[in-house]
């Protein structure tokens, strides 16, 4: 993938740091794995839940506001989460022909500092 915002990589996959105070996008790019005539039809998010978890990481709002599609291109808005927590995050998209894909990614909470 291509176009990755914000994301690291180690040996698990991709990863990204996430502050627990920011409500931030994040963008996928599914463009290299289209065929020429095809397009993104909608997309899902999925994240993981952990138990007894009091500040979860979510979608601000929801998913019609939260998960948007630009091209190839799927942005998602997260906020919250638990620092030291590690969150797997899958999205799920389905395109104009009918195929579906799907991409998982870790989000790190931890407290940014500059």
């Amino acid at each position: 993938m291509s176009d990755l915002t914000g994301f690291k990589r180690d040996n698990e996959g991709l990863y990204i740091e996430k502050d627990p105070s920011s409500n931030i996008k994040y963008g996928l790019n599914f463009t290299d794995y289209l065929q020429t005539s095809d397009s993104l039809g909608t997309a899902t998010v999925t994240i993981e839940t952990i138990s007894g978890d009091s500040a979860p990481l979510a979608l601000p709002t929801d998913a019609n506001t939260d998960v948007s599609i630009t091209g190839g291109l799927v942005n998602i808005r997260l906020e919250g989460g638990t620092v030291n927590n590690i969150y797997t995050v899958k999205c799920t998209v389905v395109t104009a022909d009918g195929d579906t894909d799907a991409r998982s990614f870790r989000i790190i909470i931890k407290e940014k500092v500059l």
